[in-house]
C-alpha cells in the first residue's frame, strides 16, 4: 500500500510537467492570490544528470566534517573553542549514518525513479557562490533563518538580526539554482556543498497550519482557505466562504488527504522526500531542526564562514505564539480519528523512514 502511494506521488510529481526554456523570474513564497502558481504545476526541462556517486559518504563529505576549524558557540555567546576529536567524530558519525539510511530507503522504494534532474527538482535550492553552498529550502524547518545566514554570507547584509521577515522572503536577494543554465547547474551540484535541514513531519505540518491558517494571512486564507471551506464545511457561512478565514485542523487534514484536492500541494506541507529530491540529489550535509543551532554552527565553521556569524534562533513571525512542540502537535492530532492519524502518517511515511523519525503516535503502524 505505502509502496503504491510512493510510486503514485513520484508519478504525480514528474508526469504533469511541461517543457519550457531554462530560467524564470523569482517566485515569492507567498504570492498574491492573483498570480498564484501551484508548485506541482511548475514546468520542467530535462538536464543531463550530473555524475553522482552512490549515497555513500564522499571525499567532500569527509573534507567538510574533518576540517580543523573551530566549532561555533551558540549565537548568544561570543566564546569559541577548538573541537576535540570526539566532537567532529560525533558529527561525522551522525552524517554517515544519515547518508546510509537515505541510500537504503531510496534503493528500496525509489530505485525506479527517473535519474534526470529537472528545473523542478532544484527549484527550492538557493545558491551562495562565495562559500559554495547550496541550501534546499524546507519551510517550517528553520528556512527563514537559513536565508538570513545566506544573505550575510553573500554580503547582502552585515548581520542576521538586521534582516526582517519581508526582506528575507520578498527582497529577491537570493538566487535559486533553477535560474542558471544547465551547465552552471550541473557544475554547482558537482562541486558545491549541498545542505538539507528537515523536521519531524507532524510537527512541521502543525507548525504550517498554525502559521498559515490561525494567523491573519492575505494569501493562504483566500487561495487555500476558501476552497477548503467550500468543499469540506457543511453549511459554511457567507463570511467564511468570502474570506477563507477560520479553516479548522480537521478541514485542513481532509484537504491534505484528498486525492482530488480543490487546490494543489504547497511547499509548506509537501513531504521533504519530494520537495528536495534526496534520492536524486546527493546532499553533503543533512541536518535536523531539533538540533539546528548546534549542527548549523558546525556546518558554518566547516565552510569557512566569518567567525562572528552564528545561526540565529529568533522567531520573527507570530513571536508571541509558542513554537510548535511535540506537546502542541499531539494536542492537534487528538482532534483526529485514529484512521486519519494513520493516513497522515502514511502520507509522510517516506520522510519518517528516510530521516529516521520515530512513529509519532502509538496507534499508527
Amino acid at each position: 500500500m505505502r509502496e503504491e502511494l510512493c510510486a503514485q506521488q513520484d508519478s504525480n510529481l514528474t508526469g504533469s510537467l511541461a517543457t519550457v526554456p531554462l530560467g524564470r523570474q523569482h517566485r515569492s513564497d507567498e504570492p498574491s492570490a492573483d498570480n498564484y502558481i501551484s508548485p506541482m504545476q511548475f514546468p520542467a526541462m530535462k538536464w543531463n544528470r550530473q555524475d553522482q556517486a552512490s549515497h555513500r559518504v564522499t571525499k567532500r563529505h569527509r573534507k567538510l566534517l574533518k576540517t580543523s576549524a573551530a566549532i561555533r558557540s551558540p549565537s548568544n555567546s561570543t566564546s569559541s573553542s577548538e573541537p576535540t576529536p570526539r566532537s567532529w567524530q560525533h558529527f561525522y558519525h551522525t552524517q554517515k549514518t544519515r547518508h546510509r539510511l537515505i541510500k537504503e530507503v531510496c534503493a528500496k522504494y525509489r530505485s525506479n525513479i527517473s535519474r534526470t534532474i529537472t528545473p523542478h527538482h532544484v527549484s527550492r535550492i538557493y545558491v551562495e557562490d562565495r562559500h559554495k553552498l547550496l541550501y534546499c529550502e524546507v519551510p517550517k524547518a528553520g528556512c527563514s533563518n537559513w536565508k538570513r545566514v545566506l544573505m550575510v554570507l553573500a554580503g547582502v547584509a552585515s548581520s542576521t538580526d538586521k534582516i526582517n521577515h519581508d526582506t528575507v522572503h520578498y527582497g529577491n536577494h537570493l538566487t535559486r539554482l533553477d535560474s542558471f543554465d544547465r551547465h552552471a547547474v550541473s557544475e554547482r551540484l558537482r562541486s558545491y556543498t549541498k545542505v538539507l535541514f528537515i523536521r519531524e513531519p507532524m510537527e512541521r505540518l502543525v507548525s504550517a497550519f498554525r502559521d498559515k491558517f490561525e494567523s491573519p494571512n492575505s494569501y493562504y486564507h483566500p487561495v487555500f482557505g476558501k476552497p477548503i471551506i467550500s468543499k469540506y464545511r457543511v453549511n459554511a457561512s457567507k463570511s467564511a466562504l468570502r474570506t477563507g478565514s477560520g479553516v479548522t485542523f480537521q478541514e485542513f487534514i481532509r484537504y491534505l488527504l484528498d486525492v482530488h484536492r480543490p487546490i494543489g500541494m504547497d511547499i509548506h506541507w509537501e513531504p521533504v522526500s519530494q520537495l528536495c529530491s534526496p534520492c536524486l540529489l546527493d546532499y553533503d550535509f543533512i541536518g535536523k531542526f531539533e538540533t539546528i543551532e548546534e549542527e548549523a554552527n558546525f556546518l558554518l565553521d566547516r565552510v569557512g564562514a566569518p567567525k562572528n556569524l552564528t545561526f540565529p534562533t529568533f522567531k520573527d513571525r507570530n513571536p508571541e505564539a509558542a513554537r510548535t512542540s511535540t506537546h502542541i502537535t499531539q494536542r492537534y492530532f487528538t482532534q483526529l480519528s485514529a484512521s486519519d492519524r494513520q493516513r497522515v502518517y502514511d502520507f509522510y511515511y517516506m520522510d519518517y523512514l528516510m530521516f529516521n523519525y520515530s512513529k509519532p503516535f502509538q496507534d499508527v503502524y
